[in-house]
């Protein structure tokens, strides 16, 4: 499946501020079962883009802007091609709880195993486990499953109740919410069991067939858990399915902190605004929908990445073949 994003970010001041330094979290991932095409990231006014790999692998871009301005946009455009990962059965076996608890595994996986800052236990999570009866025996599996369903049965998607800072007791309290919420509360208990998970961002590509709760045309959010016996497998408690080549991965994190889309600060006495504009779509060419990005007007940096697309993706699948060896 080849899908097109583009997403526009605008910080509008309500004076002239003096400086502002900002990174970016927009270009896919290169895995296994997604390629890059094509990346595009314009910024204006002119700024000089760098770009590095974070920790967990995430490429950021980032600039300082240290002239006088009271408008700041960001347009990316990624051309992604994905693939749909392997069959997930129903379940495993019980020696799956066994396989949890060795040594290695803490170890290998300590950042998504420990409570962060959007995804931590409290009284108002442990009440929503007991009423759905998620602490009933079973296997790993069948409990992600039991759990990514029970999180989309109970909350309502609800746009703007909700903000980036919101902790999980809002959305618990409001039995309502939007995927970014749904996520942290999912990681919050999967870590409680002793499952490894990790905070995905990334877009959801909606088809004609496609009957997501999530809003159209925006970034979204969703859950990976790891297993000894299957690896790491995409859960969307929104929509209350398994990730699929519908599913565009960004970047990766213990939570929504690790991965914003944008991050920065600026200097001066003004207000700032922020205006999002997303398009997310199936394609047939990786040249097409160019006049979304024209919307950023004359005078602005690119960041293209198209020649070294098809190295990373070569790279990462060499990793890939070497980790499993």
């Amino acid at each position: 499946m080849l899908v097109e994003i583009q997403h526009l970010t605008r910080y509008r001041y309500s004076a002239p501020i003096r400086e502002a330094v900002m990174e970016a979290r927009m270009q896919p991932r290169s895995s296994r079962r997604q390629r890059l095409v094509s990346f595009d990231l314009a910024v204006d006014p002119r700024a000089r883009l760098y770009a590095y790999t974070d920790w967990l692998g995430n490429t950021v871009h980032h600039f300082d802007l240290p002239a006088p301005h009271d408008q700041l946009a960001l347009a990316a455009r990624a051309v992604v091609e994905t693939v749909a990962p392997d069959p997930v059965p129903d379940q495993v076996d019980l020696e799956e709880w066994r396989r949890l608890e060795q040594d290695d595994v803490p170890e290998m996986h300590f950042d998504m195993l420990r409570p962060s800052h959007f995804a931590r236990p409290s009284p108002a999570l442990a009440g929503f486990v007991e009423s759905h009866g998620l602490e009933a025996p079973g296997d790993p599996l069948t409990r992600l499953h039991r759990l990514s369903a029970a999180i989309s049965g109970t909350f309502d998607y609800r746009p703007g109740l909700t903000t980036a800072d919101s902790p999980i007791e809002h959305a618990l309290q409001f039995r309502s919410g939007v995927c970014q919420d749904f996520a942290h509360i999912m990681l919050a208990v999967v870590r409680h069991w002793g499952i490894p998970a990790r905070y995905v961002s990334g877009y959801l590509c909606r088809t004609a067939d496609s009957h997501d709760r999530s809003a159209a045309d925006a970034s979204h959010a969703w859950v990976e858990c790891w297993l000894p016996s299957l690896g790491w497998i995409g859960f969307d408690p929104t929509n209350a399915m398994l990730a699929s080549e519908r599913h565009v991965v960004i970047g990766v994190g213990r939570d929504y902190a690790d991965v914003p889309p944008t991050r920065g600060v600026y200097r001066g006495e003004a207000e700032s605004k922020l205006e999002v504009a997303v398009q997310v779509r199936e394609t047939r060419s990786a040249n097409a929908g160019i006049e979304f990005i024209a919307s950023v007007q004359p005078g602005q940096t690119r960041w293209a990445v198209r020649a070294r697309a098809a190295a990373a993706a070569a790279q990462a699948a060499q990793q890939q073949q070497q980790q499993q060896q």
